[in-house]
């Protein structure tokens, strides 16, 4: 069943969000003062707005409520972005993501309601920066500050062994919680450990980030 997110604010990082929704079959509500921006997200949202978000007034005639979650993405615009999650707050919508400029913005953003709190330039400058150390390491998913899941392609010595043979509990601290084979093409959740690694397998592992930063290519 598809549901409804409002995003407030379609600059480069709102309009991809809601064309990615709209590709994922989801329903939004694309808010921006500026009429061109509503304009080229047209064919992307069945409700294309023109409002002022920061007018408490707006936010409650577009049922805003009543939605799944709300996207907030107005550049350097802070006090807007600010005043708007207060409103969001105050009107009880549930999950409230705000795209913050920066830590101080970001902890601002949290104390009026903010329920997710983004910063689009660190994280990917943390994801690239990841990549160039730990160019086998292909997909994070963070848990916690010390905790993530990763999709490692499989280190040299690794390929021909036996899960078992490996014993990456025991060596390195690290789960192996599932395997994406791409020959033949399938998904093996828990997978046993006769389970024999080849070089175009993907493992999903799960660990703290130091241990998983161990399993690199020789």
């Amino acid at each position: 069943m598809a549901k409804t997110f409002a995003i407030i604010g379609l600059g480069n990082f709102g309009s991809w969000v809601v064309r990615t929704l709209n590709e994922l079959r989801q329903n939004t509500i694309a808010i921006d003062l500026d009429k061109d921006r509503v304009q080229k997200i047209r064919d992307f949202t069945r409700n294309p707005v023109i409002a002022d978000a920061t007018r408490k007034e707006n936010l409650i005639s577009l049922g805003l409520d009543t939605v799944d979650a709300v996207v907030i993405s107005l550049g350097d615009n802070t006090s807007a972005a600010t005043l708007i999650t207060l409103y969001l707050q105050e009107m009880g919508v549930g999950q409230i993501i705000v795209k913050a400029v920066n830590e101080d913005h970001g902890k601002i953003l949290r104390k009026v309601g903010a329920t997710d709190i983004i910063f689009p330039e660190k994280d990917m400058g943390i994801k690239v920066a990841k990549g160039l150390v730990m160019p086998n390491i292909l997909e994070f998913i963070e848990m916690s500050e010390d905790y993530q899941i990763a999709e490692i392609a499989p280190p040299n010595d690794f390929v021909g062994k036996t899960l078992a043979q490996l014993a990456l509990p025991q060596r390195y601290n690290v789960q192996v919680i599932a395997i994406r084979e791409l020959i033949p093409e399938r998904f093996t959740i828990v997978p046993k450990g006769d389970f024999i690694i080849k070089d175009s397998d993907i493992l999903v592992v799960i660990g703290k980030e130091s241990n998983v930063n161990r399993i690199r290519p020789y």
